[in-house]
């Protein structure tokens, strides 16, 4: 897939608490920041939340791209212009030098206390990076691979392998998140 195109939203992104968890990054970097450091960010946060607590913030879907692992969907939101604006569209900014803005706050609902803990922790250790740092150090991550110019899916076993999991224990819960897919999937039908 070339690298300028769509990535394929994630079937289960959560975008109110994805907008949520951008606007909170942004709402510490003064409004406005790199996008490329706001996929960063995000994606550690989910990776992080993964380490800590077996299940991602945001439900996205993970791809390894030219800069490192980003979020499909998130990615998507970003870039791809929708003729209807979507939730995340109506709070961030389109990119316009590769930064992002909070436009309007979308309050904080859908984040629980423990997630706005671990974004505020990720902001404070590494928020401060410029986006070329958190390239790199996104960069060696374990799950990433060099996608020459493409994009490649990362399986969550993969991260959950990287961040010390045992296969038998990334099965486990990627068979639990399978789980919480199909209910998250039936309660909205």
């Amino acid at each position: 897939m070339p690298n300028n195109t769509s990535v394929s939203r994630g079937a289960n992104l959560n975008e109110r608490k994805a907008t949520q968890v951008a606007a909170r990054f942004l709402a510490h970097a003064n409004r406005r920041f790199p996008y490329m450091s706001l996929l960063k960010l995000m994606y550690i946060t989910d990776r992080e939340a993964l380490r800590r607590w077996g299940a991602p913030v945001t439900n996205d879907r993970y791809v390894s791209m030219k800069h490192g692992p980003v979020l499909s969907g998130v990615y998507d939101l970003l870039v791809v212009p929708n003729e209807t604006p979507t939730y995340w569209q109506r709070h961030i900014s389109s990119p316009e030098k590769y930064e992002v803005e909070l436009v309007k706050h979308p309050g904080q609902d859908q984040l629980s206390p423990a997630e706005e803990e671990l974004i505020d922790e990720i902001f404070a250790t590494y928020g401060r990076q410029s986006q070329w740092q958190l390239r790199d150090l996104t960069h060696e991550f374990a799950e990433w691979q060099n996608p020459e110019g493409s994009s490649i899916p990362i399986d969550i076993k993969d991260i959950l392998r990287a961040l010390g999991a045992s296969d038998a224990e990334a099965n486990e819960i990627a068979r639990e998140l399978k789980g919480f897919d199909k209910m998250r999937a039936l309660s909205k039908q």
